[in-house]
Parts: structure tokens; C-alpha cells; sequence
């Protein structure tokens, strides 16, 4: 009986992909069947926060800001999505500086992200940036194809962390 000769090749590893960041993963709508295109994070380069210290830590105030000017551009559609943002927060050690509020929200002109999203991106980055004790956004989006929506996040620093922040407590 002859020995069959095995067809098979030594099967080389290809070299590791190190550092290398691989296209997303391509999305369709289920009924249309349209490419959902949003902008990936590490793509958005939105303008830095930039925070100044409070000088009343302990001493609660609310803050509100509202910019009726907020533009992203809809990753489904491609069309500009316009709202009113409206964000409230108290402050522990550190607040917000206008200006860069402004530019960080203008940032977002160019940007493709759902409603859901922004709100929730805005959010955490401002806790980010100034580490307060509460902060609430709302987002008001213009009514789109007969449909109204509104988005809103909050965040609440828990108890325990707003209280023994600089104590001296471990």
C-alpha cells in the first residue's frame, strides 16, 4: 500500500499588529440597508476643557449654561442634527472656563454622532475635565423627519467622594 504524501504547509503566524488600529466594523440599518457612518472617538479632536479653581469649595451653586448654536451632523443621514443644550452643574473644586465650553461645543460642528451619544460624550467629558459634585445636561434636538427628541445624562459624585476629598482621609 503506498503512503499518501500530505498536502498540507507548515502554517507561518503572521507578525502581531501592534499599535495598529483596524477600520470599525462596518454597520448597515437593518431595513434600509444604509451605511451608519459615525465619527470614531479617537477621530473627533474636540477642543480640550479647560477648568480654573473655585474658590469656595464647600460653598454649593448651581451653574447653567445654555448654547442654542449645538451642531453634529447625523451618522445615518448625513444631515446636520441642531439643538439647545442646556447643562447645570455645582462645582466642587474646580469649574469650567467659557471660552473653551464654546470651542469644545463648536467642536462638535463637523463631528457624525447620534443625539444619544453627544449627550452622554458631553457629559463625560466635563466630569472628566472638572471632577464636580452633580452635573445634568439636556439636550433639545430640532424636530427631524416629524420627530422631536430630547436627551438627557446626569452625574452625581457619590457621597463618599464628595466628603473626604482633601481631608487628609485614606
Amino acid at each position: 500500500m503506498a503512503k499518501k504524501k500530505s498536502k498540507s504547509k507548515a502554517v507561518r503566524s503572521l507578525p502581531p499588529i501592534a499599535n495598529k488600529q483596524l477600520p470599525p466594523l462596518r454597520e448597515v440599518s437593518p431595513e434600509q440597508h444604509l451605511e451608519i457612518r459615525p465619527t470614531p472617538r479617537a477621530e473627533m479632536n474636540l477642543y480640550p476643557l479647560d477648568t480654573f479653581a473655585y474658590e469656595y469649595p464647600g460653598e454649593r451653586i448651581e451653574i447653567n449654561f445654555t448654547s442654542n448654536e449645538f451642531t453634529a451632523v447625523c451618522p445615518f443621514s448625513d444631515f446636520p442634527d441642531f439643538a439647545t443644550l442646556h447643562i447645570r452643574y455645582v462645582p466642587d473644586r474646580r469649574c469650567v472656563e467659557l471660552k473653551s465650553l464654546k470651542l469644545y461645543i463648536n467642536s462638535f460642528r463637523d463631528m457624525k454622532i447620534f443625539h444619544e451619544h453627544v449627550v452622554n460624550q458631553i457629559r463625560d467629558d466635563f466630569v472628566r475635565a472638572c471632577d464636580p459634585l452633580e452635573f445634568h445636561i439636556e439636550g433639545d434636538f430640532n424636530v427631524r423627519g416629524n420627530i422631536k427628541t430630547v436627551v438627557r445624562a446626569s452625574y452625581v459624585k457619590p457621597a463618599k467622594a464628595a466628603r473626604g476629598k482633601g481631608k487628609g482621609k485614606n
